[in-house]
C-alpha cells in the first residue's frame, strides 16, 4: 500500500470530495499563503509602531505641567494620549465592526416575533425574512430557503436547516434527502404538488454545522408563523431538531417518531403532528427505512380519516 500523494489525482479527488462533503466549497484565496514566514516580519514592523507612543505617553513633564492648564480651557482627560491611534485600542476592532454583523441577543428574537407577526401573507413573510439581518447564519449563507411545494396542500413537511444543494439552489430538500423525499412522498400518493416543505432554519449554518439555540430561537418566530398562514391539516416533524423546536419537547426522535402530538399556533389553532426520521439519517442509517416508512402510513391514514370527516 503507497502513502497518499498530493500529486496523484486519485488522492486529490478525494480530498476534493471530503473536503465538499465538510461544508469547504469555497477557497479564500487562489494560491496559498505562508503565514508562518509573514510572522517575523510583521511583528518587527509593529514593534516600533508600538513602542513610540508608550515612550510619549507619559513624559514627567508633561504630567506635571497639566494641572497648571487654567485659561479656560478644559484638559482634554477623555482623549488618548498623544501618539497612540485607534488601532492600539484594544477595543478598536469592535468599533469598526461593519454594521451588517449580526449579533444574535435578545433584542433580534423580539424583532423576528414583530416582524413575523406582522406578516399577513407567505409573501410578507419571506420579504420581511429576507430583509431581516438579526441572524448571523444570513451572511454566510448564498441564498434564503423559504420554502418549496403548495402552501394550500393539508401535508405541511418542516426540516431543521439547509444543506449545501439547498442553499446553492435556494429550496429545501433538493439533493440525496431531497430525493429520498420525493420518494417517500410518492410512496403515498403524494408529491410536491400536494405537500409544502420548510425548514425551521432558513439559511444554511456553514459547514452544515448544527445551529446554536440561540440561532434556533431568533428563526423560530419565522417558521411558527409560516405553519400559521399555510394551516396544513398534518404536521410532518423531520429529525429531533424540528420536533423539539415546535413540539416544545426535549425527547429523542427515535422516541417520538410514531406517535402522534400537537403544533398549537399562536392563535390557538391545534394541528396534528406527526414526528418522523429525517431522511439524512435515513440515508446513514438504511434499516430505519421501514420505520418512517410506518410514520408515513400513519400520515397517510391520518389525511383521509381528517378529509372524510
Amino acid at each position: 500500500m503507497t502513502a497518499p500523494s498530493p500529486n496523484n489525482p486519485i488522492d486529490i479527488a478525494e480530498l476534493l470530495a471530503f473536503y465538499a462533503s465538510a461544508g469547504v466549497d469555497e477557497p479564500l484565496e487562489d494560491t496559498p499563503v505562508n503565514r508562518f514566514a509573514e510572522a517575523r516580519p510583521k511583528q518587527t514592523e509593529r514593534a516600533p509602531a508600538q513602542a513610540a507612543p508608550v515612550r510619549e505617553s507619559r513624559p514627567p513633564e508633561r504630567q506635571a505641567s497639566q494641572p497648571s492648564l487654567g485659561s479656560g480651557r478644559v484638559p482634554e482627560r477623555p482623549a488618548p494620549p498623544p501618539g497612540l491611534d485607534a488601532s492600539h485600542v484594544p477595543d478598536a476592532p469592535a468599533r469598526t465592526m461593519p454594521a451588517t454583523a449580526a449579533v444574535p441577543d435578545e433584542g433580534q428574537v423580539l424583532l423576528a416575533r414583530q416582524l413575523a407577526a406582522s406578516a399577513a401573507t407567505l409573501d410578507e413573510l419571506r420579504q420581511h425574512m429576507a430583509a431581516f439581518d438579526g441572524c448571523n447564519l444570513k451572511f454566510t449563507a448564498k441564498n434564503l430557503v423559504f420554502a418549496d411545494g403548495n402552501p394550500n396542500a393539508d401535508l405541511m413537511l418542516v426540516g431543521e436547516a439547509p444543506g449545501r444543494d439547498e442553499d446553492l439552489e435556494g429550496l429545501p430538500f433538493v439533493g440525496r434527502s431531497g430525493r429520498l423525499l420525493d420518494r417517500m412522498l410518492a410512496a403515498i400518493g403524494l408529491d410536491r404538488t400536494s405537500a409544502y416543505i420548510a425548514n425551521v432554519i432558513p439559511w444554511r449554518p456553514p459547514g452544515n454545522r448544527t445551529p446554536t439555540p440561540h440561532e434556533t430561537e431568533i428563526c423560530r418566530p419565522f417558521i411558527e408563523r409560516q405553519i400559521e398562514l399555510v394551516n396544513p391539516k398534518v404536521l410532518v416533524n423531520l429529525g429531533g431538531p424540528s420536533a423539539k423546536t415546535l413540539l416544545n419537547t426535549t425527547e429523542g426522535i427515535l422516541r417520538l417518531r410514531g406517535n402522534w402530538r400537537v403544533h398549537t399556533t399562536a392563535s390557538g389553532i391545534v394541528i396534528p403532528a406527526m414526528p418522523t426520521l429525517h431522511p439524512a439519517y435515513l440515508l446513514r442509517t438504511p434499516a430505519h427505512k421501514k420505520l418512517a416508512w410506518r410514520d408515513f402510513l400513519e400520515v397517510k391514514a391520518k389525511l383521509r380519516e381528517l378529509a372524510i370527516g
